[in-house]
């Protein structure tokens, strides 16, 4: 299975200065041309000794510092970045023959930037992340429902549910973005920033 890519030339001219800024272009227009959640991505987390995982989540901010997202911290990718903060993210817009791929390290944010975030999320989604232990074993479905129905009751809908210790967000600080655009025949453009010594960006295109 094919498809032959028809798309516009991406020059090295026509980036921004910053991978930062040239993400929030792209993610607009990922967003203005009603792409099916745009913001979701790839995470990759390895082992110390290099075993990988991969899973999809949402990314729930991005500014100059990188990609912020929310998970269980005893989960199976929150115990292998306490143990291997090396991550590597992956937004796969196929619709519109692009992907951008980002390298880098992932530290928690504050507890302060948590709690703000937990604050902003459905009554349902705050009590799923008391219930679940995720990543680990579960007898059945039902003991899983069952321990919601327990928190369900114990903090009604208007309740203020506390926010789980154990849960919490993760910043991605980029070392190298890479931006993908599919072309017919195969010769995609490949252009990749890559952080300099001094603290800057360098572009370099990659052959496809």
């Amino acid at each position: 299975m094919r498809e032959q890519y028809r798309s516009e030339v991406l020059a090295e001219g026509a980036l921004a200065p910053a991978p930062m800024d040239q993400f929030a272009r792209w993610f607009r227009q990922a967003v203005d041309g009603g792409l099916h959640e745009p913001n979701a991505m790839v995470v990759a987390t390895a082992t110390p000794d290099g075993r990988p995982s991969t899973r999809t989540v949402l990314l729930k901010a991005y500014d100059e510092r990188g990609f912020v997202f929310f998970t269980n911290y005893q989960s199976r990718k929150g115990g292998e970045l306490a143990a291997n903060p090396h991550v590597s993210l992956l937004f796969p817009w196929h619709q519109i023959a692009r992907q951008v791929i980002v390298t880098g390290t992932a530290a928690r944010v504050s507890r302060a930037e948590t709690a703000a975030y937990f604050r902003t999320r459905p009554h349902g989604s705050q009590l799923g992340a008391w219930a679940s232990d995720q990543s680990r074993v579960v007898a059945s479905r039902d003991a899983l429902t069952a321990s919601y129905a327990d928190l369900e009751a114990r903090y009604p809908e208007g309740e203020k549910v506390p926010v789980p210790p154990h849960w919490g967000g993760y910043l991605v600080v980029p070392e190298t973005v890479e931006f993908w655009q599919g072309h017919e025949n195969r010769l995609h453009d490949r252009l990749r920033y890559a952080r300099t010594d001094e603290g800057g960006w360098s572009v370099e295109r990659l052959n496809p």
